[in-house]
């Protein structure tokens, strides 16, 4: 199992906080936040990583060098920002299997992700969508799921519990991507959104933590310790 990070945002929320580091090397308890990742992909069995990078990417380069824990690191620049899908489009080529696990460097999920990827595998999806609940989707935007299947998304700003998309995903090397996208593209509005009906999900109840706002930077602190 391989594994795709996303970790060249620009953190514009956290700039205040981040004192000259990239959002995915937000310091908890003083361990970089890619870290806790790493952790939880190797006991998941990740054989291998393939680290997108851009924004302050030299910092993240020297701290993990080619390897973490013996798990080989491969880095994809992203010379410019290219937006979720744009990102993910550009490292797919680098994986070595059909089919590879991605997920966002600045979100936490307590789950097991080879079973993901097994689920993946066993149902021959093309793309497969973690969900896991939420007390208020209202910051995320909400997944609608019928009778296993994901009938809409829901707008932010929509309140109350409910699933949402914790960001992991398991895709296709050879993911079919559509004709009219350009080299920056939102993954979530530009490929989920269309697709939504050929989108495998798995439901995950584990525990979800975004550190993209200083309050949730600010969780991690308690929630994410001795994770």
């Amino acid at each position: 199992m391989e594994a795709i990070i996303l970790a060249g945002g620009l953190g514009t929320r956290l700039r205040s906080r981040l004192n000259d580091r990239p959002k995915a090397m937000a310091l908890i308890e003083s361990r970089p936040f890619l870290e806790i990742l790493f952790d939880r992909l190797i006991r998941s069995k990740c054989d291998r990583i393939i680290l997108s990078v851009g924004h302050l990417r030299d910092i993240i380069m020297r701290h993990f060098g080619s390897s973490y824990r013996g798990v080989p690191i491969e880095y994809v620049i992203e010379e410019a920002p290219l937006g979720t899908g744009g990102a993910i489009r550009l490292c797919l080529p680098h994986a070595f299997g059909l089919d590879v696990v991605v997920l966002n460097g600045d979100t936490f999920l307590d789950t097991d992700y080879q079973a993901i990827f097994a689920a993946h595998l066993a149902e021959m999806a093309v793309l497969t969508m973690a969900v896991t609940p939420v007390p208020d989707v209202s910051r995320y935007g909400g997944v609608i799921l019928n009778e296993g299947r994901i009938a809409a998304f829901s707008e932010k700003g929509s309140q109350g519990p409910g699933w949402i998309n914790s960001g992991v995903y398991v895709l296709r090397r050879d993911f079919p991507w559509p004709d009219h996208l350009q080299p920056r593209f939102s993954f979530e509005q530009e490929v989920l959104q269309p697709y939504r009906l050929e989108i495998q999900p798995f439901l995950c109840e584990g525990f979800f933590l975004d550190i993209g706002i200083p309050e949730d930077l600010d969780r991690a602190q308690v929630e994410l310790k001795g994770r």
